[in-house]
């Protein structure tokens, strides 16, 4: 009896072994590096995570230009990595192609659609989490002006926009609203020195609060909010810590429970194809409050905010989705 346990708990553990080793995680970053404190920084914590609880390896690679794009992720492919997660919505055309190339292995993008039988792709309902803090920047507003600032100019940044747009807006008809986006090519995301002076324009007249959705860029505008005294608000990432008491809030963007989560089903043999879109009530979208910026969050601010949260997720309150009608009336 003793022997056949032992055998038992041998063969349970070859196996497990077996079923790990199967398992060839790997993340692709987008343009502006994985240590861009806001979207790729949430992907590689989301791969660190899982790492650090399965004790199970991953590949990475941080992209320098597009033409790497299809490239790397041919290579990755060829090397057996399974699954392959990109971060960013500049992999689908890459995508498109290799993943008709190689069935047999699972892959997922984060912020767009690629219909293949073998991708899954993970959306968000950024305008809900962007509502949110918009209610937050018009009640912290003593001008009445705020300010967006977007990285590459596409549709999804304009998700940001206008629910942000729309939370604002709902504090005061007098509110006013800024809004423009540091370039039209990969290379917006990258640019600190370029956020920083479309911030200090909007500053000039009379934003005294500004959001950004711009990846790396927002570095340069989160800085500069600060030096002129102004409230910036992060994104996707917490980055309340960046400027402690000089950053309002920050809209999380839960990409790294997507790495993880893709990670992690793969593992389990959960994965799943398809469309994944995450908004407040699958609490995939959000805002940050922690010791950083609690001071800045006045009790009635705290409720206005949590109330609005509340009746998104309900369904009694609709946030404008920018990507079925880009008029963005509010």
């Amino acid at each position: 009896m003793k022997k056949t346990l032992l055998g038992l708990f041998a063969f349970s553990m070859m196996s497990a072994t077996a079923l790990a080793a199967d398992i060839k995680p790997a993340v692709i970053y987008d343009l502006g590096g994985k240590f861009d404190k806001s979207f790729n920084e949430s992907s590689f914590n989301g791969a660190e995570k899982f790492k650090a609880e399965t004790g199970i390896a991953y590949r990475e690679f941080e992209i320098a230009n597009d033409s790497q794009r299809e490239q790397a992720l041919r290579r990755f492919a060829g090397d057996g990595n399974n699954p392959i997660v990109m971060a960013g919505f500049n992999w689908a055309g890459a995508l498109e192609k290799v993943a008709a190339e190689y069935p047999d292995t699972k892959f997922a993008i984060i912020d767009l659609v690629v219909d293949k039988p073998n991708v899954k792709s993970i959306v968000f309902k950024e305008q809900e989490g962007s509502y949110l803090v918009g209610i937050l920047a018009g009640l912290a507003s003593k001008s009445k002006t705020v300010s967006f600032i977007g990285g590459m100019d596409v549709p999804l940044i304009h998700k940001f926009a206008c629910g942000y747009i729309g939370g604002a807006k709902s504090t005061g008809a007098d509110v006013k609203v800024l809004e423009a986006y540091t370039g039209t090519t990969p290379d917006a995301w990258n640019d600190p020195v370029k956020g920083g002076e479309i911030a200090k324009s909007q500053f000039d007249q009379g934003s005294d609060v500004v959001y950004h959705a711009a990846g790396g860029t927002g570095v340069g505008i989160l800085q500069t909010a600060a030096d002129a005294g102004k409230l910036g608000i992060g994104v996707d990432s917490n980055q309340n810590g960046m400027h402690p008491g000089k950053v309002l809030t920050s809209m999380l963007k839960r990409v790294d429970v997507a790495v993880y989560d893709s990670f992690m089903s793969a593992k389990n043999d959960t994965f799943k194809f398809g469309v994944s879109d995450l908004g407040l009530k699958e609490d995939g979208v959000g805002y940050a409050l922690d010791d950083n910026n609690k001071a800045l969050i006045t009790p009635e601010m705290k409720a206005a905010v949590d109330k609005a949260k509340a009746d998104i997720i309900a369904g009694t309150l609709k946030v404008h989705d920018y990507m079925s009608d880009e008029t963005c009336a509010y």
